[in-house]
């Protein structure tokens, strides 16, 4: 399919902050293609501040999920939103999300395209056509790109189009003399946290590493948000010779964008800040048990990905039937394996 005269392209993807970032290379292929193409982008609160850095998305709607849970807060709410969506008439939806909620969202758009990506479940299929494109096995990354490929993107470059405001590079700088360490001092990022238990990696493991990574006369980094992963970071640091800089917690995504850039090296598991670091083009470890590095590995980096060896692996299980603790399985040494590589 070739539309010649596009001019507005709705994108819905809603979240996590993973698959949001995932979904990034997809703007910036519209734009590659169609230059004058206004971008509205749907998406939940989480994830603003990064559609925020975004140059290619022109619009963002945000989609309060939390408003729609009863009966009486659709009925309030869905008509504000729905004038908002219909604000314009655009010439195709992308759902990149694939679910009810998202097919909602499609099905209120006006547009006489709407598509989908290939994995499309809860019958958002009735409401946009699935892209059963070239990559429908591989990167999650290159299946989006499948579906703008379908209005006929031409992806010559696949870009995370990410500007990280002035402002936030200062705080971020700030933040490490805070910690008194400069930002000029080379060091790697650890994010120590991810939403599935599973996919976390042990915090005896992590603090071994950091222990390696200083006598390399690299500086450790925790980063990480939310209560779970800040009581992970204070067990590490108890658990090491030296104290890392610990700013789980402390920082917005911008900020984090920017730790990221200047990072000599990012390692954790399958969760939003690594794949920011692959986009962003750091060289990235992923310790991956219940997930598949072919579709979800650090992005144009699967080769730094350590998968644990077991035939189990990839299970997609948020926790594990067995009781395992599959990451346990990647010994410290693996990781400062790969980072010597590159480092």
């Amino acid at each position: 399919m070739m539309l010649k005269d596009i001019k507005n392209v709705l994108i819905v993807k809603l979240s996590a902050i993973g698959d949001v970032i995932h979904a990034l290379p997809v703007s910036y292929a519209i734009k590659e293609t169609y230059p004058e193409a206004k971008i509205t982008w749907v998406v939940e609160p989480p994830a603003y501040d990064l559609l925020a850095m975004n140059p290619c998305v022109d619009r963002i709607i945000v989609f309060h999920k939390k408003d729609f849970k009863s009966l009486g807060g659709f009925l309030q709410h869905i008509g504000p939103f729905k004038k908002e969506l219909q604000q314009e008439s655009y010439d195709a939806v992308l759902d990149l999300q694939g679910l009810f909620k998202s097919a909602a969202i499609a099905y209120l758009a006006k547009a006489p395209v709407k598509l989908g990506m290939c994995n499309m479940r809860e019958l958002s299929d009735k409401v946009s056509r699935p892209v059963i494109g070239p990559h429908a096995q591989g990167h999650i990354v290159e299946r989006y790109l499948d579906v703008a490929r379908a209005i006929g993107c031409r992806v010559d470059e696949v870009k995370f189009p990410l500007q990280v405001p002035e402002r936030e590079q200062r705080i971020a700088r700030a933040l490490f003399e805070q910690a008194h360490v400069s930002m000029n001092r080379p060091y790697v990022v650890l994010a120590v946290g991810a939403n599935w238990p599973n996919k976390r990696w042990p915090e005896d493991k992590f603090a071994a590493l950091c222990d390696w990574l200083y006598q390399q006369q690299l500086i450790p980094v925790l980063v990480g948000g939310g209560p779970v992963d800040e009581q992970r970071a204070t067990r590490i640091a108890r658990l090491m010779e030296v104290p890392p800089v610990n700013l789980v917690g402390r920082t917005t995504f911008p900020q984090l964008t920017y730790i990221m850039q200047q990072a000599r090296a990012v390692v954790g598991g399958d969760t939003g800040p690594v794949h920011l670091a692959a986009g962003v083009r750091t060289p990235t470890i992923m310790l991956m048990g219940p997930t598949d590095a072919n579709r979800n590995g650090p992005y144009g980096q699967q080769e730094h990905a350590i998968e644990v060896d077991g035939p189990c692996r990839a299970c997609w299980q948020r926790a594990c039937p067995k009781k395992l603790d599959c990451l346990a399985a990647i010994t410290t040494a693996q990781v400062s394996g790969k980072l010597q590589a590159f480092l």
